[in-house]
C-alpha cells in the first residue's frame, strides 16, 4: 500500500475526493447495488440539490461520481496507482462547494496500491465495469439517458487525459492508456464498442478542449445555483 503524497491528496481534493473521516456521511457506493435504497437515494439527490427534475438531480451524481472515476485513470497513468477499495469503502456526505450544497466523496488513502504493467489492461476493464453497473442502478432511478451519464464521466476524464499528454515525463504512458481507452476490448464486458473512442471520435483529447462534445445535456442548468455547461448542446 503506497502513501500518497501531499500533491496526490491535494489532487484528490480539488476533485472533491476526500481521505478523511466524513462527520456525518450519507450512504456508501455500496448502498447503490441495492435496488431497495434506489428511491430513498433520489429523494435524497432531489433533497441535497433542490433540483428541478429528478433527472437533473440523478445527473449531478454522476457528475460527482464521474469525478471519482476519472481520477482513478489520472492515478493510474500519473502513478501506476489504483484506489482498490471496496464500494462500502467509498462514502458520500454532503459539503459545501461555491456555495451550493453537494456531495464529497471520502475514501481511506491505505486503499491505493501500485498496478504492474502486465495487469494494466484489467485495472481498467474493471474500472470501466464498476462505472457501468453504478449507471445501471441510476437509471432504475428516474427516466435519464446513459450516455449522459458516460458523458458526465468522460468530460473529466478528457481534460486530464489533455494535461498529462502535454506532460513530457508522462505523455508516453498517457498515449498508451488513451490508446486502451479507444479499444474495444476493454469495454467488452457491456459493450460491443469503446464508448470514449464514440465521445472523442478518436480525436486528440487536446484538439477537443475548446470545443463542443458531448452530444446530451447533463441538466446543470436546472440545479439552482448552477449555470448551464459552457459546451451544452441543446443551447
Amino acid at each position: 500500500m503506497p502513501a500518497l503524497s501531499y500533491d496526490q491528496v491535494r489532487q484528490l481534493n480539488s476533485y472533491s475526493i476526500f481521505t478523511e473521516e466524513p462527520t456525518r456521511p450519507l450512504f456508501t457506493l455500496a448502498n447503490l447495488h441495492k435496488d431497495f435504497y434506489l428511491t430513498d437515494f433520489r429523494n435524497l439527490m432531489m433533497g441535497v440539490t433542490n433540483a428541478a427534475t429528478e433527472a437533473a438531480a440523478i445527473s449531478h451524481f454522476g457528475r460527482r461520481y464521474g469525478m471519482f472515476v476519472a481520477m482513478q485513470f489520472y492515478m493510474l497513468t500519473s502513478y501506476d496507482e489504483v484506489w482498490d477499495g471496496k464500494p462500502e469503502d467509498l462514502r458520500f456526505a454532503i459539503i459545501n462547494e461555491f456555495g451550493i450544497h453537494t456531495l464529497g466523496m471520502y475514501i481511506n488513502p491505505n486503499d491505493y496500491r501500485y498496478v504492474e504493467d502486465d495487469e494494466r489492461e484489467k485495472v481498467m476493464t474493471d474500472i470501466l465495469y464498476k462505472a457501468s453497473v453504478i449507471i445501471s442502478q441510476l437509471r432504475k432511478t428516474t427516466s435519464i439517458s446513459p450516455l449522459v451519464l458516460w458523458e458526465n464521466i468522460f468530460g473529466y476524464m478528457l481534460w486530464h487525459l489533455h494535461t498529462l499528454l502535454d506532460n513530457p515525463a508522462l505523455s508516453d504512458r498517457a498515449f498508451e492508456d488513451l490508446e486502451m481507452l479507444e479499444d474495444k476490448n476493454i469495454w467488452r464486458y457491456f459493450s460491443d464498442k469503446s464508448l470514449f473512442r464514440n465521445y472523442t471520435s478518436g480525436i486528440n483529447p487536446s484538439q477537443l478542449i475548446n470545443n463542443p462534445v458531448r452530444k446530451s445535456c447533463c441538466f446543470s442548468k436546472d440545479i439552482p445555483g448552477l449555470l448551464a455547461c459552457g459546451f451544452c448542446p441543446i443551447k
